[in-house]
């Protein structure tokens, strides 16, 4: 009877180690498994493209994220309706691709008119289907496939990143900081001035309290 009691502890600890490499061998796979194939090219072809354009993230990686950022966000239902197909401009295709097989596919319009459009077809050239759907570009659409070979028109004063249409967000007389600066400097004194202003009245008002306070405790 004593020495079975002597095994218990031994027995149970035993057991324990088991419960933990078992616990931790079934953890293993989660945490093992390979994290998904990101995109490393992308392909543009379109009006005025003689050949398919190919930017590879180990040849080109900032422009190959600038083409991947105009469309890796495309998702949802979209923020648009079908614009009039006399408005789009030309198109340009950006295909995604994962070690040199196409994923996603997305139309671009960078000249459109209002502002870069972006469409996302229902049929993808992985095989898969999607939802259609049109979306307000980035503004940076046009510099973006200009700066990856596509023949585009110069597009200047243009605010790079953000959604909407590509016409001039900042007045160009707004650009002219030493236009206005006596009219600055003038606001500027006068400010000043308001502030001393108040200051004095309330060295006033503490002043005339203090008096009366002292008065009234004689």
């Amino acid at each position: 009877m004593i020495r079975g009691k002597k095994h218990r502890p031994t027995l149970v600890v035993a057991l324990l180690i088991a419960m933990v490499s078992w616990l931790g061998l079934a953890a293993t796979p989660a945490s093992a498994a390979p994290p998904p194939a990101a995109p490393n090219s992308v392909t543009i072809t379109g009006d005025g493209v003689a050949a398919p354009l190919i930017i590879r993230a180990e040849g080109d990686q900032e422009i190959f994220a600038a083409v991947l950022d105009q469309v890796g966000w495309l998702r949802g239902t979209g923020q648009t309706s079908s614009p009039a197909a006399g408005d789009l401009g030309p198109k340009f295709v950006v295909t995604v691709l994962i070690d040199d097989a196409p994923k996603q596919a997305y139309d671009l319009y960078p000249l459109a008119k209002g502002g870069p459009r972006a469409f996302r077809p229902a049929k993808q050239p992985d095989g898969g289907r999607v939802a259609p759907a049109w979306f307000f570009g980035r503004l940076s659409m046009s510099e973006t496939l200009q700066a990856a070979g596509v023949p585009l028109p110069a597009q200047t004063n243009v605010v790079n990143g953000g959604i909407g249409g590509g016409e001039r967000v900042i007045r160009e007389d707004s650009l002219t900081p030493g236009k206005d600066l006596g009219q600055m400097l003038t606001d500027l004194r006068g400010l000043l001035l308001l502030n001393g202003a108040v200051v004095v009245a309330i060295t006033i008002c503490l002043a005339g309290i203090a008096l009366l306070v002292r008065r009234r405790t004689r």
